[in-house]
Formats: C-alpha cells, structure tokens, sequence
C-alpha cells in the first residue's frame, strides 16, 4: 500500500468512526438488525447495476470483445477490488484492463477502452447528479443544506469535462512516453507497448455512436441505483418516496466519485449519505444505518469478487498475455 492511500484511508477511517460514535450506535446497529432478510434484495438489486455498467463499456472495445457474461465478470471484480482493496478508487480499472488483455485484446485496444469508459461513466454521472439536483428543487428540502450539492456537482462536472479533453488532446501522448521507463524500472518491460494509444482514444472519440451507447448504458446503471436506494430506505422503517430516493442515490454517490483517492470511500461514502439524507429530515442514525447496510452488500459481492480475480491471475496463461502486450493486437 503506498502512503497516500494509507493516509487517506485512515482519514477515512478516523470520518467514519466519528460519525458512528457521535450518533447512537445502538440504535444503528439496532436498525440494521431490523432490516433481516431484506438486505437480500438489497444486494441481489446491485447486480443489474453492474450488467448495465458492463454493457456501457462494450462498444468502446475495439476487435473482437468478449460476451457480456465476461465483461459483467470484469465489472463485478473491477467493483470488488475499488470496495474492498487499500487502493485508490481507479484500481480496479487497472485489474480490468488487465483482465481484458488475459483475454486476448491488445494492450493498447483494452487500455483505450477502459480510459474512455471511466469518462463516460463520469460524465453520464454528472447527468444523474444534474437530475437528482433537479429533482431536489422540487421537492420540500432544507435549502441552505443544498448548497454543498451543487458545489459538489459543479467540482464533478469539471472533472469529467477536464478529465474528457485531456484524454482527446494529448493526456495519453504522455502516457506512451512514460509507459516504457516505468516498465522497465518495475521490471514489468513486456507490458510497455503502449506506442499508438493516443491515435486509439483519439478513434474512440470520434466514434460518438459509441460514446453515447456507452454513457446511455452508465445512465441507466446509476439511474436502477435508485431502486435499491428505495428499497433500502424502505427495510429500515425511513419513509421516502422514488424522488427522495433518486436525491440521497444521485448525491451519495457524488460524495463517493469524489472522495476517490480514499480507499473504498470510507467516511466519504457515510458523510455523503448522512448529507443527502438530512435534506429530507432524515436523522444520522437512520442515514448511517442505510450507509452500513451499502457496505455490508459491498462485502458480500466483493469477497467473491476478489477470490475470483486472484483464481484469474493463477489460471491465466502467461504466454499469451505476453504477446498480446508485445504485439498491441487482439
């Protein structure tokens, strides 16, 4: 674990403890418990999330690209390892690179894929934090409480516009100069071949067909978020319709996308929830209960998720994952 990732989880860790200890734990805990059986449809509602999240990422693989089963097992360990891990939050999208180049595509096609990917998935979420903003106008809320919002979509939305024109104009020229000498030094040298990946996203980004394919299916996996969001809210006794439900989700999650250089979130996560849910009048005990609940279906899709990924890197055959990086072709 580097340092930085050891301080902004423990951090994290310090946020969330508070939190915790500054409410009532027992009556968190107690919430918890009253959800039983429920936390079931919870974690079975995460799973057409990531389908969706999946099928966003297909059209920007370029070659032959693997069925949906495969990429949705590729988006399940991606969010296992951003969960679960002592790693930043874009560390699973490195494993899921990784993961595609085992199977066959190019260094360059899979890491293409996964840069123009993560800013489609960054900007379709600018769109839902937008609709979850909309929605929030309309219904009764504590107003001076919304301003951290829309500071917070406006810091998002700059994200994924700064983040969108670097990689078209240049961010991965960079990357092809830099990738070689860090091989080298991390004794890693077939996996340097990264000459023509800028050219590679440059094509994506001309391709819009695939750029909005890709975000529709972003949208529409933050937008069944919202579901589970209900259902959720509705197991732990919190009475909220669909509208409040799409403002906590759309919000949470803006909380989360930018606290990603904290492991997993942690703290950041919970102090999103106890936020978006204190707009509606929601008491901490009840947000952070719902925020606890999020984190037990992260363990209980992450732990098969990271036996999985490590199975994967056992059975893979080195050889060809050798050559297709040599080679920058499926």
């Amino acid at each position: 674990m580097r340092w930085s990732s050891l301080v902004t989880l423990l951090v994290g860790v310090a946020v969330a403890g508070f939190l915790f200890a500054a409410n009532d734990p027992a009556e968190i805990l107690g919430l918890l418990a009253g959800a039983g059986w429920g936390m079931l449809a919870v974690i079975a509602l995460r799973l057409p999330q990531m389908l969706a999240s999946a099928l966003g990422w297909a059209p920007l693989i370029e070659g032959a690209r693997p069925g949906w089963a495969v990429l949705f097992r590729m988006r399940w360990i991606r969010d296992a390892v951003n969960a679960l891990l002592p790693v930043a939050q874009v560390g699973g999208d490195v494993v899921r690179a990784q993961l595609l180049i085992r199977r066959g595509t190019g260094a360059v096609p899979a890491t293409a894929s996964v840069s123009v990917d993560l800013a489609a998935e960054l900007a379709s979420q600018f769109a839902f934090a937008a609709i979850g903003l909309a929605v929030l106008w309309q219904l009764p809320h504590q107003g001076a409480a919304a301003d951290w919002a829309v500071a917070a979509a406006a810091v998002l939305g700059a994200m994924a516009l700064g983040f969108m024109a670097a990689q078209r104009w240049g961010l991965f020229r960079l990357v092809e100069r830099l990738a070689p000498k860090l091989a080298r030094r991390s004794g890693h040298g077939e996996q340097a071949a990264m000459a023509g990946l800028h050219e590679a996203v440059v094509r994506l980004y001309r391709q819009p067909g695939r750029l909005w394919g890709s975000g529709a299916a972003h949208l529409a996996s933050w937008l069944l978020g919202v579901l589970e969001t209900w259902v959720a809210l509705r197991i732990l006794g919190i009475e909220a319709g669909l509208a409040e439900a799409l403002v906590i989700e759309s919000l949470g999650q803006l909380a989360r996308s930018l606290g990603f250089m904290v492991p997993g979130a942690v703290g950041v996560q919970e102090g999103g929830f106890v936020l978006a849910c204190g707009l509606f009048g929601i008491p901490p005990e009840q947000a952070l209960a719902f925020a606890l609940l999020r984190r037990i279906r992260d363990i209980v899709l992450g732990l098969p998720g990271i036996i999985a990924w490590r199975w994967d890197a056992m059975a893979a055959p080195r050889p060809a994952l050798i050559a297709a990086g040599r080679t920058g072709h499926p």
